[in-house]
This record gives structure tokens, sequence and C-alpha cells, in this order.
């Protein structure tokens, strides 16, 4: 899942596993596809071990692996801290209004995937985190 939540745009890619070798593909899509022009691109994400820099080397030559990477600018959320992520906002939207139900196969997986984001993309649906951030965290917020 990548979710650009300024544009309210995101990416789902289906894989048959979560690997460092797939996180490393949707970073190159990242860089090379959605945001070719891009100087620097922000990513947060969660401590998943497959989540690192090195796995960029894993999948790619290491001139093509350093050029990914120079265009990234990645920040971890804290451990136990995921629900500040929006992409697992947005996979947890996913699982409620599209897999909440039996899927038989990968390629019907993929094609209600697809039809799922067109649809919240066309929608331009954004997400303020911020307000469940004030909440759960209102003794880090002072009292006026």
């Amino acid at each position: 899942m990548m979710f650009a939540p300024l544009e309210g745009k995101r990416h789902v890619k289906v894989t048959d596993q979560r690997t460092k070798v797939n996180w490393a593909y949707c970073m190159k899509d990242l860089v090379g596809v959605h945001y070719p022009q891009a100087e620097k691109i922000t990513v947060v994400l969660d401590n998943l071990n497959t989540h690192k820099p090195a796995s960029l080397y894993e999948a790619f030559a290491p001139e093509k692996a350093r050029r990914i990477n120079g265009k990234l600018d990645f920040h971890y959320t804290p451990k136990h801290g995921s629900w500040l992520n929006m992409a697992e906002i947005e996979f947890s939207v996913l699982a409620r209004q599209c897999l909440d139900r039996r899927i038989p196969d990968q390629a019907t997986l993929k094609r209600e995937v697809a039809a799922w984001q067109n649809t919240r993309n066309a929608q331009s649906v954004k997400v303020d985190w911020r307000k469940d951030a004030r909440i759960k965290l209102r003794k880090l917020y002072p009292s006026i």
C-alpha cells in the first residue's frame, strides 16, 4: 500500500508474499512510475523488517539500488504506533470495504482491490489522522 495523503491517492499492489524484494519493487515504482519528477520522496512506514534500504540492494544492482534509495527519505513510525501510519489506516478501510468476504483466487483479488482503489482515488478520500492522534495522545497536548 502506497498512500499520498495530501493528494488522496493510493496504490495497492497484490503479491503472493510480503518480502523484501516485493517491497523494493514497490519503492522502485514509487520513484520511477508514480513520482518520476520528484527530487525527494518522504516515505512514512512501520518498522517491518522488509522496510529497510538494504532490501533495495537485495533486489537490484548496487547502482540502481543507490539511485532509488537516493530519492527516498524514510521516516519510521514508533513501535506500537502503526495506527499513526496512514497506509495502515487505508489497509483497515480496504479490509472493511473490500476484503470482508472470501475471495476465491488472486486474479479476483487483484480485480476487487483495483476497483476499490480506483473508486477511492476518484473520490480523492484524504486521511486526517490528527484527530485520532489528539484523542489517543491527549496527555501530551496541553490543557487550556
